[in-house]
């Protein structure tokens, strides 16, 4: 039996409501902490988004997709199409959420109005996360999804999946470089700019 000619299993998971909840939850706990215009409360929303979209990735990225990419295509499918429907939830989420958390927060600290050459730092933190969200927004979801729905026909077209996913690792790369990029602009952030 190759690759296109396996049927899909009976028994594929839908979307739950409860990762409509959860997103629900984070967007109003991020227009609370904006709102209430805590420091303490706009900083743990921020950090806590950015460091789980962060490791999410990096973990997805280096740990989980090379081990896939080894895993025979049964086992493959299984993890895909239980693990998108809660992706395609989570990290456009956590990826708004840290953005835009973050812009309000530097805001907040008078960060912005940095004087040169420390803007910098400001500018190369505006310029990664604009790259992270288009990166997850208009690549890595719609390549996801795209293999997702391939994956729940009950004859997946191996070849397309192939296709799609052709240049996905480079992506992927990208975006892992990003993040750890992102991770050395904030330790700056946090040390004094």
């Amino acid at each position: 039996m190759t690759d296109s000619t396996i049927a899909a299993p009976a028994d594929l998971p839908t979307v739950s409501p409860w990762n409509i909840a959860g997103c629900a939850a984070v967007f109003v706990a991020m227009f609370a902490a904006i709102w209430s215009e805590s420091v303490f409360f706009l900083n743990f929303v921020h950090v806590m988004a950015g460091v789980m979209w962060t490791g999410i990735d990096l973990y997805m990225g280096f740990f989980v997709g090379p081990t896939l990419r080894a895993s025979p295509f049964e086992a493959r499918r299984a993890v895909v199409t239980r693990l998108t429907p809660k992706t395609l939830f989570l990290m456009p989420t956590l990826s708004i959420v840290t953005g835009t958390s973050g812009w309000y927060h530097a805001k907040q600290l008078g960060i912005l109005d940095t004087p040169w050459p420390a803007y910098g730092w400001v500018l190369a933190a505006l310029v990664l996360i604009v790259i992270l969200t288009g990166q997850g927004l208009g690549v890595l979801l719609p390549t996801n999804l795209r293999v997702y729905f391939e994956l729940r026909k009950p004859q997946p077209d191996g070849a397309r999946i192939a296709s799609l996913l052709k240049t996905y690792v480079y992506w992927i790369s990208a975006q892992g470089l990003c993040q750890v990029l992102i991770i050395v602009v904030m330790a700056k952030f946090v040390t004094g700019l």
